[in-house]
């Protein structure tokens, strides 16, 4: 099986604890109440129970806790929250306590700080023998123990709670979000924060991320050679569960195999099977399926836009010569170009329900096209003795050739809109206005182009996307990567800084303003003054 769990959390074997201090502090926990628990107990699952006493039994002759950091990564839906509450109450008002000692649960956003704060006061408010040693002022996610002096709080890098004393214990909830300098800042405090005194703990619990360039995954590839016994660090603890990102994700052996809690029932196996249903067509829920319930460490930091094997099922011919014939209603979408990248033009027509059809034609510099080839590693020169793609002269494209051919088109074909994002069109949609062309506005920002994405997506996932297979908007097609932000709106992104995606940016304005059906309509007429343009890079 392309998965990985530590053995030693099932194989049954027996976990040092010399002291006492393991036994203990399960003890703590299953002494406690939870507000959502059926039976009102703190429930503590065999697997979690195994790996706090692998944090807290094994010690040294002089009584000192081995284990100075845990690293837990566990699948969605494994009770981290709840068992990180629980575990910084042991350190509050439980045996790990210290007189006027520091416990923290720390966050990347604020909204994370709550959820544990708020854990952590259901927690308190259910047990009563627990709930009047504690004084909460709850406006500060802050909580303290009457009687020691031992204070909780929930921070986050930008959000109510400041740093205050030496912590004892600190909690990092979810590392995969703790991205931005704030962020790293708050981390260094807290790390070097831990070493001024002795018998800290950092418990580390967090779900898989995406990409390599961000702190969890630095800590993660120690965390392996520490688990694969490549090093020897007993002050290290990894608990690890992981898959391979070419497992085969629909099998559900490798479901239960990575989720130790599914035999308790939880997460819930109906609601993971009608996700993986979901997924089986749309590349971006596969790989949140992937990540987030099978803990399988994505290489790429976005995902990708659709299957390109449901792509290639549109490569149906476009007739040209029809749609000039027939003076149907065509929609172009422009994106000009950098130095680096190329210039596109995509033609659309078609609507929602019978679907649509599109056709590109694509610039680039004449100058040095055979290094552009190596650069980008495409047959530049090939394409262009095919026509597929038109050399202007000089080392950038020459807008007056783009001009001229948008003019051309525009003769050929019942052209109803030209949407250009204005960014390096300025001039050109000047020239073409004051012309009487259709030139309007589509700007790279989340209120118009997320629309056209999830239009593009529906069409070419629905099979009524026409595309007539052309090799250069095909390649631009594989190289989208998507980023999803909280309300579900989808942005494209080149999946390597190399990779072009012009044509299919393109392609969904294109397919966005035929949708829209507005003619000579800016796509922004309706939008607010201060919505936020957003660059796609």
């Amino acid at each position: 099986m392309k998965a990985r769990r530590p053995d030693w959390l099932f194989d049954g074997s027996e976990i040092e604890d010399p002291f006492g201090y393991g036994e203990r502090a399960v003890d703590f926990l299953k002494r406690l109440k939870h507000p959502k628990s059926e039976s009102g107990d703190f429930e503590l699952p065999f697997f979690w129970e195994r790996i706090i006493r692998r944090i807290y039994g094994p010690a040294y002759p002089d009584g000192r806790r081995q284990v100075r950091t845990a690293f837990a990564m566990l699948p969605r839906g494994a009770r981290k929250t709840t068992i990180g509450a629980g575990l910084s109450l042991l350190h509050t008002v439980g045996w790990e306590r210290k007189p006027n000692g520091q416990a923290m649960v720390a966050a990347s956003a604020e909204e994370d700080a709550v959820i544990a704060f708020d854990e952590a006061m259901g927690i308190v408010k259910s047990t009563p023998w627990l709930s009047d040693a504690i004084k909460p002022t709850e406006s500060l996610f802050f909580l303290e123990h009457k009687l020691s002096g031992a204070r909780f709080r929930a921070l986050a890098s930008a959000g109510k709670g400041k740093l205050g004393k030496t912590p004892h214990f600190v909690l990092a909830d979810e590392l995969i979000a703790w991205e931005g300098a704030n962020a790293r800042k708050m981390w260094s405090a807290l790390r070097t924060g831990l070493n001024k005194i002795p018998g800290t703990l950092l418990l580390i619990i967090t779900q898989a991320g995406r990409g390599q360039e961000n702190l969890a995954f630095d800590l993660l590839k120690y965390a392996r050679r520490v688990q694969s016994g490549e090093v020897e660090d007993p002050g290290f603890l990894p608990v690890l569960f992981e898959t391979d990102a070419d497992a085969d994700w629909r099998d559900e052996r490798l479901w239960h195999f990575v989720n130790p809690g599914l035999e308790s029932g939880f997460p819930d196996i109906e609601g993971m099977r009608q996700y993986a249903r979901e997924a089986n067509e749309r590349p971006t829920e596969r790989d949140n399926f992937r990540q987030f319930h099978l803990n399988c460490w994505l290489d790429y930091s976005a995902s990708p836009f659709v299957e390109m094997p449901i792509y290639d099922e549109g490569k149906v011919e476009v007739d040209l010569q029809d749609k000039e014939a027939s003076q149907e209603p065509c929609w172009l979408g422009v994106d000009l170009s950098s130095n680096t990248d190329l210039t596109a033009v995509v033609a659309c027509w078609g609507d929602p329900e019978s679907g649509y059809d599109v056709h590109p034609w694509f610039f680039c510099p004449e100058d040095n096209l055979q290094r552009r080839a190596d650069r980008d590693d495409v047959p530049y020169p090939l394409w262009a003795e095919k026509e597929l793609i038109i050399p202007t002269s000089g080392n950038v494209v020459d807008f007056a050739v783009v001009e001229k051919h948008i003019r051309e088109l525009c003769a050929r074909f019942n052209v109803q809109e030209v949407a250009f994002d204005p960014h390096l069109a300025r001039v050109m949609m000047s020239n073409l206005a004051e012309e009487g062309f259709p030139a309007v506005e589509m700007r790279q920002g989340w209120i118009t182009m997320a629309p056209a994405i999830k239009e593009l997506e529906r069409a070419i996932i629905g099979r009524v996307f026409r595309h007539g297979g052309h090799p250069i908007l095909r390649w631009h097609f594989d190289n989208i990567a998507i980023d999803t932000d909280k309300a579900g709106n989808k942005s494209f992104h080149k999946g390597k800084s190399r990779d072009r995606i012009d044509g299919a940016v393109a392609c969904a304005m294109a397919v966005g303003r035929c949708a829209a059906g507005n003619s000579n309509r800016s796509s922004y007429d309706d939008a607010p003054d201060d919505v936020a343009e957003w660059a796609f890079v």
